[in-house]
């Protein structure tokens, strides 16, 4: 495993509902990422083909047009764009972390991938509940998702948007010690003054992420212009309706909740790097571990099922721990017998 780590995070727009003309934008990252001397580049949630900011600015009845459109530009996890980003990744020798809509056969999900230098596909997952309006467009996933993987780099995880203010997703990641984490974000702020949808607060609950977890966390974020506003216009042919401008808000955050990147302006487009050193999670740690010393299992548990769940079970699937019940009731803790 390597102690220090480069790391890029991007801050851009997609080229709105255009798998093609994005994934080419992100094979161009991903090779602007490697010059820059990155061992990972990390992407924002549904970079391709960018996030599908209708459902919050339309009634479902304008939505049609837009829903045909992003079905016909989402990702199958074995198709052209994923084996083309693949191969980018191989060819400059570095850790992808992609945000992609993710079409398998009629259904849509908010997913992302982590692909190794070598261009394998290391951990391939869905958003585990979308969000709000989200959910009139993508289905749910599973706890096999809410994942932590073993790589070169480091311990590595990833989540999308709203997932970082769930607490207990959150501490099923804490609990297998993520030392570096992407997090996925849309473009921010741009559907109006909504505190909760506030660039200040996603990134208050982005900073907590790292604090609570002792993890660097890497931010990547969409950016919507003028021009990619009227990709979905209003009725007067101007910007869509809620619009309000840029929404970039790339960051890279240390196990300590310090920034350890000089932000970009919210309209431009670039790349954020940070040089890791691992080391720094042992001293965050040694103050607070909230899954390990500063745990109190005898008062709080986690009930953390990360099985697949399918919707159809074939005979030879039907036996075993796939189908095995859940305890009714959780064995006692140890206790320390008071002197």
């Amino acid at each position: 495993m390597a102690k220090n780590v480069r790391v890029a995070a991007v801050q851009a727009e997609p080229v709105w509902l255009d798998i093609d003309g994005t994934t080419k934008k992100t094979i161009d990252l991903i090779s602007e990422a490697a010059t820059g001397g990155a061992d990972l580049v990390a992407f924002p949630e549904t970079w391709i083909p960018g996030y599908p900011v209708f459902l919050w600015s339309y009634p479902v009845y304008q939505q049609m047009e837009f829903v045909a459109r992003y079905h016909a530009n989402s990702v199958t996890i074995d198709g052209e764009a994923m084996t083309r980003i693949r191969e980018a990744a191989r060819e400059n020798s570095i850790t992808v972390v992609l945000g992609f809509s993710e079409k398998e056969a009629g259904s849509l999900y908010m997913s992302q991938a982590i692909i190794g230098p070598d261009g394998e596909i290391l951990l391939h997952r869905r958003k585990l509940k979308p969000t709000h309006a989200e959910r009139t467009l993508f289905g749910e996933s599973d706890g096999s998702g809410i994942k932590v993987i073993d790589t070169p780099l480091g311990r590595l995880g990833a989540l999308n948007c709203f997932e970082h203010i769930q607490p207990l997703t959150k501490y099923a990641m804490y609990s297998q010690n993520e030392q570096i984490h992407v997090a996925g974000w849309p473009c921010l702020g741009i559907l109006g003054n909504v505190p909760a949808l506030s660039p200040e607060t996603l990134m208050a609950a982005t900073q907590t992420y790292a604090l609570e977890g002792g993890a660097f966390v890497v931010t990547a974020t969409q950016i919507m212009s003028d021009e990619g506003a009227r990709v979905f216009p209003d009725a007067q042919g101007g910007p869509t309706p809620v619009y309000t401008g840029g929404g970039g808000f790339a960051r890279i955050y240390g196990p300590d909740s310090r920034l350890l990147t000089e932000p970009l302006d919210p309209s431009q487009e670039g790349l954020v790097y940070a040089d890791l050193d691992l080391s720094l999670i042992d001293l965050a740690k040694n103050s607070v571990d909230p899954s390990g010393h500063y745990a109190r299992p005898d008062v709080t548990r986690l009930v953390f099922d990360n099985r697949p769940k399918t919707p159809v079970l074939t005979p030879g699937e039907l036996s075993g721990e796939l189908f095995a019940p859940l305890p009714e009731s959780l064995p006692e803790a140890p206790r320390t017998p008071v002197a």
